[in-house]
């Protein structure tokens, strides 16, 4: 799927597109998913545009379960560890650890479930908005939220986990789009956080992105929740992007929230 032009992001010079699809600078624009209506599609007349960042790390996890499935050997009875495949994953997730900064839901989220024989995969994205943003048609998205969750039914996802996480701090060319990966305790058999940071000043303002993802590997299941914040100058609130350890703490909290709400 080919990106989409983004006339406000400021990627650094020779970022590479990396294997995977790996996570990229933000575009505009979300890609359609199979069976799946855009989130930030047209509200109220001319719609408005959302920040689709996050989707490189979506596309990276659906790409690397399905390298597992061609590349693994069926290792016997799956563990699932009791968790199901849901309808909407969007439902069945808890986002309240963003409520307080994004108190605006999301009136039309994008989810989707693709429930096959080896696999299944469910995946949800909302748009992050404030109580002040503007409903009018200028009106933007600025932050993000993904999750995907996969159920590996014939094929052990643990040996390939770790490297594929930890192998986003081979990609990209210049410090500030560099990634940093770090291991994390206490969720599932394994977790990882990814991080990213690409935010500089500008005049008076920033511009850049930031993204936070949490990988998590529990049994044959795994998860991924992201989070993503655009600085721009279209943004005239004078709110300031939300740090990486502001965010991260969202994101871990959402995920301690979410993964047993899939079982």
């Amino acid at each position: 799927m080919p990106p989409q032009h983004n006339p406000y992001a400021q990627p650094s010079p020779g970022a590479p597109a990396g294997p995977y699809g790996a996570p990229q600078p933000p575009y505009y624009g979300p890609p359609q998913q199979p069976g799946a209506a855009p989130a930030g599609g047209p509200r109220g007349g001319a719609g408005r545009a959302v920040l689709w960042a996050v989707v490189g790390a979506v596309v990276a996890s659906a790409a690397w379960a399905g390298g597992v499935l061609v590349l693994g050997k069926d290792s016997g009875k799956a563990d699932l560890r009791g968790y199901t495949s849901k309808r909407n994953l969007c439902d069945s997730s808890d986002l309240t650890a963003f409520k307080t900064t994004y108190p605006k839901p999301d009136k039309s989220p994008t989810s989707y479930t693709s429930d096959r024989p080896s696999m299944v995969q469910m995946y949800c994205s909302e748009s992050l908005d404030k109580e002040d943003s503007s409903s009018s048609d200028t009106s933007y998205s600025y932050s993000y939220v993904s999750i995907e969750a996969d159920l590996h039914r014939k094929s052990d996802p643990g040996p390939e986990f770790g490297d594929h996480w930890k192998s986003f701090e081979d990609h990209g060319s210049a410090p500030d789009d560099k990634y940093t990966t770090t291991a994390v305790d206490g969720f599932g058999d394994e977790a990882y956080l990814v991080t990213q940071d690409t935010v500089i000043s500008a005049g008076e303002g920033e511009s850049g992105s930031r993204q936070v993802v949490l990988a998590v590997r529990d049994g044959w299941m795994t998860f991924t929740l992201s989070w993503n914040g655009y600085a721009s100058s279209l943004d005239e609130t004078d709110d300031k992007i939300p740090t990486v350890e502001r965010a991260t703490d969202w994101v871990k909290a959402a995920t301690k929230a979410t993964m047993p709400k899939l079982k």
